[in-house]
């Protein structure tokens, strides 16, 4: 996300973007002995983006604490994650699943708190220092917004707020004096190679896609796909929703918009190409014909250990890239006719407004229907371009107007599917 320029500053670099709404700051992470470690809130903690950053917080030799765990149905991980991090709070957005609870589930001093409106409350805590919002889909914007209204540093995983709201939230960030740094691995790529050049120097940012299983499919095949094979993916370990939308390419789609948002870029600016092997992450070229790129092995504890640290860096438990082992990396140009997600992302991009809630929601039900049998692979996508073409467009969206055509196009795409 971004601000003005005067909202970047640091005496001792150059190259950091002026436009992000991610603040130098001083953070010691060298910790002494008496040191307190920063308290993390980690919303989502039983997803896959939740476990690798309790991961990273417990290798991080005291520099920070898991603080508050939320989560919505899991209840026996949430509980084993208790367990082994105890911390103050405990939140279960599900009320249904929280009866399921015994006395005793959780370790002494743990507090359990049941319900999304308790969550935002203890978001505002003072004691909250960093909030993981890793929550998936449309479901995230409101813990989001509660925690970057109450000025807080959040490491964002959730795509879906800048989707959904992208204009909104930075100007929301703008105003609190919140922090945001990404946690997605192309964002986190984007934002440390940014730190290479000048606002002024940037001529463009290209995300880098896998392809997901079927990059080398012909439509006919791509027409035949099932659930389960489009859940293999080929190098990353994610969740069902966010492994469908690689296999759909929905994925890079929503990430074009996000990019747009969180960087303060034209559409014009954005980009994408298909790299099978997931290890450049993506590439930002300045004016001068300088690509830089950020690379590592596809593991997710870099960036997530990345946007709890900023603007630090310490050793931790991500996997390291070998150069001893010879290896090759492929960029290819991404087949919009195969994969027509792509081409409305950059579509959906442009036009802003509420073009992103309404793509989004209507991804997110599609999604789920086919994992349900209920349509086939290539129709997500086309659900989708229907909904964003046919919707009330509003140029200028209030959230009031993004939660009604959230809630508007998950009903429409329901009747279409019937």
């Amino acid at each position: 996300m971004m601000l003005p320029d005067r909202t970047v500053a640091s005496a001792t670099s150059m190259a950091v973007s002026g436009a992000e709404v991610v603040r130098e700051q001083s953070i010691d992470l060298q910790m002494s002995s008496d040191a307190v470690p920063l308290r993390v809130a980690v919303l989502g903690s039983t997803g896959s983006i939740g476990k690798n950053t309790l991961e990273v917080i417990a290798a991080s030799e005291g520099r920070f604490k898991a603080h508050l765990l939320c989560g919505h149905r899991s209840i026996d991980v949430l509980v084993e994650q208790a367990q082994a991090c105890r911390p103050r709070w405990v939140v279960v957005t599900d009320s249904t699943a929280a009866e399921s609870l015994g006395p005793g589930a959780f370790p002494k001093g743990t507090e359990l708190v049941i319900g999304p409106e308790r969550l935002e409350e203890l978001l505002a805590a003072p004691e909250v220092d960093r909030v993981v919002s890793a929550i998936v889909g449309a479901a995230g914007l409101r813990s989001t917004w509660s925690a970057l209204a109450a000025g807080k540093t959040v490491a964002l995983a959730n795509k879906e707020t800048l989707v959904t709201a992208g204009p909104l939230v930075t100007q929301l960030a703008a105003r609190s004096g919140a922090t945001i740094v990404p946690i997605d691995s192309e964002h986190s790529a984007i934002h440390q190679a940014l730190r290479s050049g000048r606002r002024h120097e940037l001529q463009r940012v290209v995300l880098t896609a896998s392809g997901g299983p079927f990059r080398t499919h012909t439509k006919e095949q791509i027409s035949e796909v099932t659930p389960e094979q489009a859940l293999k993916h080929p190098t990353w370990s994610m969740g069902p929703k966010i492994t469908i939308d690689s296999a759909t390419m929905m994925n890079k789609a929503l990430e074009l918009i996000e990019a747009r948002w969180l960087f303060d870029l034209r559409a014009d600016q954005l980009g994408v190409v298909v790299h099978p092997q997931s290890i450049i992450h993506s590439f930002v070229e300045f004016i001068d014909g300088s690509v830089i790129a950020q690379i590592g092995p596809p593991d997710m504890k870099l960036p997530i250990q990345y946007a709890l640290a900023y603007p630090e860096r310490y050793d931790g438990p991500a996997r390291r890239f070998d150069f001893g082992v010879a290896q090759q990396l492929e960029l290819i140009p991404p087949d919009l006719e195969r994969f027509p997600a792509v081409r409305l992302g950059y579509d959906v991009a442009a036009r802003g407004g509420t073009a992103g809630v309404v793509l989004n929601a209507v991804n997110e039900e599609a999604v789920q229907a086919f994992l349900n049998g209920v349509v086939k692979f290539p129709q997500i996508a086309e659900l989708c371009e229907r909904a964003v073409s046919e919707h009330p467009f509003i140029g200028d969206p209030t959230l009031e107007d993004i939660l009604r055509l959230d809630a508007w196009a998950r009903k429409e795409v329901q009747t279409w599917m019937c």
